[in-house]
């Protein structure tokens, strides 16, 4: 009897968790990222400003920004068409707060920098260079 009241159990478990552990999609009013960009053909690292991008879309389950691929491909377009800078591999790192992205991106370039002892050109994109744009989501 205590067996099947554990598998009863289990299963009402098993059944009720999924609602309550879903994700949650939310759109923050402010989302503070950057862009990074290396090749493996050549030396020059291409870093952006730390830029506020209103709309974003979060997953605060994950704590991920969403659509991710897509600002980087932003960055990777400009640089293939505007730089005639092809095959770039870039990432986006992103905070919810100015402070937190910017202790990510001066970690990140004293990466590049300081520690790579000047083995890398570095290239930093100004905001009027380059500007993220808010990529939609389906709220599904």
């Amino acid at each position: 009897m205590k067996v099947i009241k554990y598998i009863l159990f289990a299963l009402l478990l098993s059944v009720a968790m999924p609602q309550q552990m879903q994700a949650k999609r939310m759109k923050v009013p402010k989302m503070f990222m950057f862009g990074f960009s290396a090749s493996f053909q050549d030396s020059i690292i291409y870093m952006t400003d730390v830029q506020e991008v209103e709309g974003a879309w979060y997953d605060s389950k994950t704590k991920f920004l969403l659509g991710r691929q897509h600002y980087s491909y932003q960055l990777k377009d400009y640089l293939a068409n505007d730089k005639q800078a092809p095959n770039r591999v870039c990432i986006v790192m992103f905070a919810l707060s100015r402070k937190d992205a910017e202790k990510k991106f001066i970690k990140l370039r004293k990466e590049y920098t300081v520690k790579a002892k000047g083995k890398y050109d570095v290239r930093y994109l100004t905001t009027t260079d380059f500007k993220f744009r808010a990529v939609e989501i389906d709220e599904q």
